[in-house]
């Protein structure tokens, strides 16, 4: 039994308490599969950078008898293909990422440990050093030891030196940009805020104090394997690449082989963004970039799509489940260039008069910055136009393909996810989260670690309680006009939050009543046992030293990092 069990053992006489006379929305189907006699599937795992809950057209789908019209609207949004997806198949309304800066993020969701365990709590630079620790197992080393080919593209962020990157986590090829598109200059530059400049050429002396916050000394690198493909990467042609080569993995499957682990982690809709065929504008491009990214998914689907038909004829053709999520809450600090954290505005943070002001999205506590856009394509086992209003994380998708695969995950570590198998193949029809009534399910625990808003890197900020939040560290990061907000500790007498009638996150329920002190009771016991738990956990540790050494270099005789123009 790990802690998250425990957690649940002691508190549920509480939580029952809790809870009674309300309505528990929350249904374990008779119907609920078992695995046993189930092909392996193919998994394609999706994750966009800084694409908020709003950005999801689907997830503004609240009322069930709207779905259809929406399907064949005109008036669409800027993810159809998504849009499409996740009706037919599952969709998650309270679905959070594991931290809401990347990196953390990162490692969280592909290890199933939070950065307290792993040591990866905070970003990594380009010279870094360090990354994710080579003792700590991903889903991609879990499946792989299963008998799954690998691949990945995007982003990784977690280290490129030896140990570190991704060849070295399970993945048998890798195609991408090894950290942020913002961490290395472009040519052209992409839109951002302040607006950097080009490249300047090979050997050129970078000039620092052209704009702040804008690097000049080193390009932005598109990696293949182990080997710098340009440097700098052509911004526009990413999505191109990516596609192209996700496609080709998929293609190159053997239905009668092994099955296939794909891990796509999009460059989009992170600054600074330019797209291949839109107007590249400040008004439009961000909704471009969503759209861009969109036409990926939908390539992907199309192929994983077509494989099936082409196989069709074999007997039992391989399912493929396609699992779409973001690694956290938008950047608002880039203003019209950020995405939308839809009705999660953290309200309370914003006024003046109670967390001063500030941005409530990516780098804080506040659900803005952790519920994120999330959704389950699996058919037949998941039958579209489900939506579900469980308490979930992305700390939960390794437990859940070892589960569904057969997958072992390693016995000598605590793992902060849980498997919800039962959530995903549940035949019963989960009427969507209408805000405003209080039927959601109560028995979950959820942490949100510190992200730089507020409180030590990594540490506890937050704690969901079902559709409860206790708030430890209140504090916001910089708004649109970049002002950076006042931080404050509450953890004598933490602010909670009941969302199912407040997901704004406007008003702190009373101190002194009932429900306030059972939250309180629960969250903090919840927390203590954690903590304890990390005492007799296999913890990972890491370095956050930086050394231009280990920047990646595609010609060292360049005084700039970078090779000649093409």
């Amino acid at each position: 039994m790990n802690y998250i069990s425990i957690i649940h053992f002691l508190f549920l006489g509480v939580l029952l308490h809790l809870t009674s006379g309300r309505g528990d929305g929350h249904t374990t189907s008779s119907e609920t599969e078992s695995n046993a006699n189930i092909r392996n599937p193919n998994i394609v795992l999706l994750v966009a950078d800084d694409m908020g809950w709003g950005d999801l057209g689907a997830n503004w789908l609240w009322v069930p008898s709207t779905v259809n019209s929406f399907l064949h609207s005109k008036a669409r949004t800027a993810t159809p293909n998504m849009d499409n997806l996740a009706m037919e198949g599952l969709r998650f309304t309270d679905f959070h990422a594991a931290a809401s800066v990347c990196a953390p993020s990162r490692a969280a969701l592909l290890t199933s440990r939070l950065g307290l365990r792993t040591g990866v709590f905070q970003n990594f630079g380009v010279d870094a050093v360090g990354g994710l620790p080579s003792n700590e197992t991903t889903i991609a080393k879990m499946l792989l030891d299963a008998g799954y080919r690998t691949a990945m593209f995007g982003k990784w962020h977690l280290g490129l030196s030896e140990g570190h990157h991704p060849l070295d986590h399970g993945f048998q090829s890798y195609l991408g940009v090894p950290y942020s598109v913002d961490m290395g200059c472009t040519n052209p530059p992409g839109l951002n805020i302040p607006q950097c400049s080009c490249c300047s050429h090979a050997n050129d002396i970078p000039k620092w104090e052209s704009v702040s916050q804008c690097r000049d000394d080193v390009a932005l690198p598109l990696v293949g394997n182990h080997s710098i493909i340009h440097q700098p990467v052509k911004l526009e042609e990413l999505s191109a690449l990516y596609a192209a080569f996700a496609k080709d993995f998929i293609f190159n499957s053997d239905d009668n082989g092994p099955p296939f682990f794909l891990y796509g982690a999009f460059s989009h809709v992170h600054v600074p963004l330019l797209t291949a065929n839109g107007t590249n504008n400040k008004d439009t491009v961000y909704k471009e970039a969503l759209n861009e990214i969109d036409d990926i998914v939908g390539q992907i689907a199309t192929a994983v799509k077509t494989m099936s038909t082409i196989n069709i004829s074999k007997f039992s053709a391989r399912e493929t489940l396609i699992w779409f999520l973001s690694d956290n809450g938008p950047w608002e600090v880039k203003c019209q260039l950020s995405g939308s954290w839809g009705p999660f505005s953290g309200n309370w943070q914003r006024n003046p008069s109670k967390g001063g002001g500030g941005g409530a999205s990516k780098q804080t506590v506040w659900e803005g910055g952790h519920r994120v856009p999330s959704f389950i394509y699996w058919p037949p086992r998941v039958k579209g136009g489900r939506v579900s209003k469980e308490l979930l994380s992305a700390l939960d998708i390794m437990p859940t393909l070892a589960s569904i695969t057969g997958a072992k995950l390693p016995n000598n570590r605590l793992f902060d996810g849980k498997d919800i198998t039962d959530v995903i193949l549940s035949h019963v029809y989960n009427e969507p989260l209408y805000f405003g009534n209080d039927s959601s399910s109560y028995s979950r625990i959820l942490f949100h670690p510190n992200s730089g808003a507020s409180g030590n890197d990594g540490d506890i900020g937050a704690v969901r309680v079902g559709n409860y939040k206790a708030v430890f560290f209140s504090g916001g990061a910089p708004d649109c006009s970049g002002y950076f907000p006042p931080r404050a500790n509450h953890t004598k007498e933490p602010l909670i939050f009941d969302l199912s009638s407040d997901p704004e996150e406007g008003d702190p329920l009373p101190s002194k009543s009932e429900v306030y002190n059972l939250v309180k009771r629960i969250a903090n016991d919840a927390l203590q046992l954690f903590l304890d738990s990390l005492k007799s956990d296999n913890l990972s540790s890491t370095t956050y030293v930086t050394n231009p050494a280990f920047r990646p270099c595609c010609s060292r005789g360049s005084l700039v990092c970078r090779c000649p123009w093409d």
